[in-house]
Order: C-alpha cells, then structure tokens, then sequence
C-alpha cells in the first residue's frame, strides 16, 4: 500500500513492520499531541460527561475529472484503475481501522476539452463534493480554476504543468512539477548535441504557451538561436500547411550553411504529434534534423499504433521527457497491477493519481471532517510523512511538487513492433543527461 514513518520507514518496513502497521503509526504521531493533552487532562480534572460522538459517517464523495477521450486519452486511461485501486485499499484500511465512512470516487470523462471540464466539475460540486482529483490537462485546470476557488473545491492535479498555474494561495495543487522545471530539458538537449538553431511547434493552449516561453529562454541562454515558432491549433485534423511552412524555414537554414544535424524541433503537443508527423515523414529533410518532444507526447499511444509515424519517430530518435516518481516497491507493485489490467506500461502520472488520494484519505482521518480548508491545513504535514508510490512528495510555496528527475523515452523497434521505452534521464538537480 504504502509507508508513512518518520525517514526511517523503509528500514521498519524490512523488519517485518505490515503496511497497516506503518499507517497506524504515522496516524498515531499526527495526532499523538492530542493524545497526550487529553490523558494529562483527564489526569487532573474530574471525568466529564462523554460529548456526542461526530464526525464522518456513511459516503464521502471524491470527483475524479480525467480525460479518457480526445487527445490526452492515452496518459489518462491509466489513472482510472490506479484511482479504483486505490480507493479499494483505502476503504479496506478504514473497515480494519473501524471507520465508520468510505470514500467513493465519481469519475467523469472531460474529454481533454477545457468546457467540458467546467460542465463536469459544476456537476460534482452540485452533488456535494468538495474535493477532486484531476483534470489533467493545465488548459482545463485554467477554466475550472475561478470556480474551484469561488466555491472552496479542492483541485488536485496529477499532471497540469503549466507555469502559468503556479499561484500561491488558491484552491490548486498539482503533484507534478511545472515546467519552469520542464522548459530547459529541451535546449539542454539539444545543446548537448550540438544544435545551433531551434524550431518550435506548440499548442495554442496555456500548456503549450507556457512550455514554448520556458524553452526559448533557455535556448537563448545556452546560445541556440530560435530560428522560427508554430503556435498549432489543438486537436486539429491536418497539419500539413504548418508542415510546409516548417520546411521552408529549415530549408533556408540549410541553404545559409546550416547542417540539417545541427537543427532541432522541439514539438510541445499532445497526440496531435501523430497528425503533425504523418506531414512531417513525406518531406526528406525532417529525416535528418533532431527532433524533441515534452511530457505531453511521451508514451503517446497513436504515435506507435501508426506504423508510419511509428517509423518516422524511431527513426530520427524523437525523445519525449516526462517526470519520473521515485521507484519505490510501491510503485512495482502498483505497475506490475497496472500493466496486467492495461497490457501496457502505466505513465507516471498514474502513481501521483494514486497517491493524490491517498493523500486526501489520510487528511480526512486526521480532520474527520469533509471539509476543504480543514484538509489544506493538514496535508503539509501528512506530506511529510508520506512515502507512496511515487516517493516523497515535497510542494512549493505554490502548491507545485518541487521537481526531481525525468524520464527520457523514445520510440524503438522490437519484436516486429514498436514501443515506448526508458532510454535515458534527466537529473533536475544537477542538469545532468545520462543515456542507457
């Protein structure tokens, strides 16, 4: 399930101590000021008469927004049965702990539409629930935002990166880092390399905007020129206009004495990579430059359901980051279950999906309340003492989770087919990239 000790659980944990027993302590040393204040009390004063008991009973309801259509489909599919075993882990810990209320999840489909992420919300919260785990993408989390503060909804989001949402004091938590850690992956890539100009093509979107702004800084920083940019439509159904528009610009470099080699396009898009690809593999000359991508095209399904731009992304190594948890034995085990219910490898969002809830139980045992502010103001510290499936998680004054490492995958060839694989990280820490 999951540890909860002081620093030293891993050590208690391979001494025999039982996950419940490791939940009961960390339970215990929350609240233990309490404890002792009560027994002290009780010491001294005569016994007064028992008050009523309150609290939480019967169904405590948690919204989960997730976009199991349209072009985040693929990084969100995952999350539905990591969020279902969690909540049955939950509720079995609450039935051996004598809880009198289970938690229930409500899931929704938002369809990686930012409106339609409005209308879902608005529907949770007409049915009482205050807290919800999701949405995914940081266009969405920006349309539900006025209304997730407005109304005191806590919005928990395992994979909104955007710079733009990182803003102290609202309603907003994200268990990723934002891409002011993201952004410099990109040139420092490249960089490495030994690219000289930079392209970028990115979503009209607060994601896409955000990411675009973070890397071109970086590139201008490192030296790289920024040669052009492609502010793209999201879930467009062709884009073999920008394509061409693409290759004019290269083209020039290339005829100004510019190796193709030493020219790079960092493509910040969800699964519109696919479309933009399928463009992108009739033209020679975008063979022979580098290609990157960000978290929103790592382990993108279409992109290696179609053989063509399956081909075309092996073949020039289109490398995607994306955040990576700490690979506690929590997370095998989550991953190992995962991969037997999907048939295929579960992105890292899954694990801060599943962890988002369990963080949000163990605040409503220390309150038992349903009430949001009341879980805001316990979850630093029951942060502190969490160790889940996606490792320690340490937010920033804004509510970001504070960035370690990322994944490096790309596309490769195996067995007659193609599949996403782990071929390098990145250490956020030092600004280190090593290969496999």
């Amino acid at each position: 399930m999951f540890s909860l000790s002081l620093k030293q659980d891993e050590k208690m944990i391979t001494k025999g101590v039982t996950k419940t027993v490791a939940v009961v302590v960390a339970i215990i040393t929350l609240l233990i000021g309490v404890g002792i204040g009560y027994v002290a009390t009780s010491y001294m004063m005569p016994a007064a008469p028992a008050a009523p008991a309150v609290g939480l009973t019967g169904e405590v309801p948690i919204g989960v927004l997730l976009p199991l259509s349209g072009p985040l489909a693929t990084l969100g599919e995952p999350n539905r049965p990591a969020l279902l075993i969690a909540a049955d882990e939950i509720n079995d810990f609450l039935a051996k702990a004598g809880a009198n209320w289970r938690i229930k999840l409500y899931i929704e489909d938002t369809e990686t539409k930012p409106e339609v992420a409005l209308e879902k919300l608005m529907s949770l919260h007409a049915k009482g629930i205050k807290v919800v785990i999701g949405p995914m993408g940081s266009g969405e989390i920006l349309k539900i935002k006025e209304y997730a503060d407005s109304n005191k909804i806590l919005v928990i989001s395992q994979s909104s990166t955007s710079p733009l949402l990182a803003i102290k004091g609202d309603y907003i938590y994200r268990f990723v880092p934002n891409d002011f850690c993201q952004g410099p992956i990109g040139p420092k890539f490249a960089k490495n390399l030994g690219v000289t100009h930079m392209f970028l093509v990115y979503l009209a979107n607060p994601w896409g905007d955000g990411l675009a702004e973070v890397s071109e800084k970086t590139a201008k920083e490192l030296g790289i020129t920024v040669a052009g940019k492609f502010r793209i439509a999201e879930g467009a159904p062709d884009y073999s206009a920008e394509v061409s528009s693409l290759v004019a610009e290269v083209n020039k470099l290339v005829e100004q004495g510019i190796p193709p080699e030493k020219i790079m396009i960092h493509i910040i898009t969800y699964g519109e990579a696919t479309t933009f690809m399928l463009s992108a593999r009739e033209y020679d000359i975008l063979w022979k430059v580098k290609w990157f991508g960000s978290d929103g095209t790592a382990y993108e399904g279409t992109l290696i359901d179609e053989v063509k731009t399956a081909e075309f992304a092996s073949s020039v190594r289109f490398v995607s980051p994306i955040f990576t948890p700490t690979k506690t034995s929590r997370y095998q085990e989550l991953m190992d279950e995962l991969v037997r219910q999907l048939g295929r490898t579960a992105p890292p969002y899954a694990f801060n999906a599943y962890d988002a809830l369990w963080v949000v139980a163990l605040s409503l045992m220390a309150t038992n309340k349903y009430d949001t502010d009341a879980i805001i103001s316990v979850m630093p510290t029951i942060l502190k003492n969490y160790y889940g499936a996606s490792g320690y998680i340490v937010l920033d004054e804004t509510g970001d989770r504070i960035a370690v490492d990322y994944e490096l995958t790309e596309i490769l060839a195996k067995d007659g087919k193609y599949e996403w694989a782990v071929t390098g990280m990145y250490y956020g820490t030092t600004g280190e990239i090593v290969w496999e």
